[in-house]
C-alpha cells in the first residue's frame, strides 16, 4: 500500500492534546497513471512510413514500348561519382550526354518540352522514360531520379536494369560511369 509519509514535528505545544496526521492512500492514484501512460503509450503513433511506390514486375523479355516513337523516349543510365548518361531517341543513333545528378532535372524538363512542342499534331505528348540503374549506380541516384519524375510532372517512365544496348555498354564502360 503506498501512504503518504508526512514527518512530525518533535515540539508539541503545552497543554494541548497532540493531533494525529491523516494518511493518505495513494495506491488509487499510482494505478490511474500506469493505466493513463499504458493507455496512451497504446494508442499513439510514433512515425509514419514514407515510402516510394515502385511497383517492378518480372521481366521475361525485352521490353517494348510500340506505342511511343523513339523521338519521345528519353533514355537515362544512372552510373557512379553521382553522374549518369541521357539520351533521347534509339541508342544506336543518339547522341549520349554525360551529366551530374544535380543537373539532370534541367535536362529532363528540357527534353520535356522539346517533345511538347515537337508533337504538335499529335494530341498525346507525352515523353517516356526509361531509367536504367547500372550495377555501380547508388540507391540515393535512384531515389532523386524517380523523386525528378513526380516532381516534373513525367507520368509514364519504367525502370529497367536488365537490357543494356551495345552501345550504352561501351560508353559506360569507356567514360568510367
Amino acid at each position: 500500500m503506498a501512504t503518504l509519509n508526512i514527518p512530525q514535528n518533535g515540539k508539541t505545544v503545552k497543554g494541548r492534546a497532540q493531533k494525529t496526521l491523516p494518511n493518505v492512500d495513494l495506491t488509487a492514484m499510482v494505478d490511474l497513471a500506469f493505466l493513463l501512460i499504458t493507455f496512451f503509450m497504446l494508442t499513439t503513433s510514433l512515425a509514419k512510413i514514407k515510402a516510394i511506390d515502385i511497383v517492378k514486375p518480372v521481366a521475361v523479355e525485352p521490353p517494348v514500348f510500340h506505342d511511343y516513337p523513339a523521338s519521345r523516349t528519353m533514355t537515362i543510365l544512372l552510373g557512379k561519382n553521382n553522374r549518369a548518361v541521357y539520351y533521347m531517341g534509339e541508342a544506336k543513333n543518339a547522341i549520349m550526354k554525360i551529366v551530374g545528378m544535380s543537373d539532370i532535372k534541367s535536362h529532363i524538363l528540357a527534353n520535356k518540352l522539346q517533345v511538347e512542342n515537337a508533337h504538335t499534331l499529335n494530341k498525346d505528348k507525352v515523353m517516356l522514360v526509361v531509367i536504367k540503374p547500372t550495377n555501380t549506380s547508388n540507391y540515393q541516384n535512384f531515389v532523386d531520379i524517380i523523386d525528378e519524375m513526380n516532381i516534373n510532372g513525367i507520368l509514364v517512365y519504367a525502370i529497367d536494369d536488365k537490357y543494356f544496348t551495345a552501345q550504352e555498354k561501351t560508353i559506360v564502360k569507356l567514360k568510367g560511369i
